[in-house]
């Protein structure tokens, strides 16, 4: 299955950690895997996104203009973005710091209280991880051991602390169903 997402939202929300675990899942299973970040010259708060591209082929291009998946975390990506799903396509948002009603009927959309859920939980900062969850379960694009294994990856040995935090934050996306 080829992977063409698209994660956006603003700097310090943990966008470009998203791609780059979503990316390592390609690794994993040993697929051509494209991950290509774009964020503004503020580095908390500016704009941030990235394009991720996985697949069983050589990957042409890497930005990603049409995503398949589009992941949103704040309401001025959702507004650039949404136009730009394919029909048939997923978009997962994190319905607590996004108030939308998408008018588009051609996408599958996925709206989740991830920071809510986070900040309940215990797991302040996580959002962006229970989005994650979230977006496995909307699209299947790998398994959830996969996406463990790129996550524990990922985390650096400094923050080893926060490795079962956050696989708790992916269960929680995961387990969620939207209404």
């Amino acid at each position: 299955m080829a992977v063409n997402m698209l994660i956006a939202g603003f700097g310090g929300q943990g966008v470009l950690f998203m791609g780059k675990i979503v990316a390592y899942t390609g690794m994993i299973e040993e697929k051509e895997v494209s991950w290509l970040p774009s964020y503004g010259p503020e580095m908390r708060g500016g704009t941030a996104n990235c394009s991720i591209c996985i697949d069983d082929k050589p990957i042409g291009c890497p930005i990603v203009l049409n995503p398949e998946t589009l992941v949103v975390m704040n309401r001025p990506s959702y507004d650039k973005f949404v136009s730009e799903v394919v029909p048939g396509g997923v978009m997962v948002y994190d319905s607590t710091l996004i108030d939308a009603e998408c008018g588009r009927t051609d996408i599958h959309i996925h709206p989740i209280p991830a920071t809510k859920m986070a900040n309940d939980n215990g797991l302040h900062g996580l959002g962006n991880i229970i989005v994650l969850g979230q977006v496995l379960k909307a699209t299947g694009f790998t398994s959830f051991e996969v996406l463990s294994q790129a996550l524990e990856k990922c985390v650096p040995a400094k923050k080893a602390h926060l490795l079962e935090p956050n696989l708790q934050a992916l269960r929680l996306g995961y387990e969620y169903t939207v209404e």
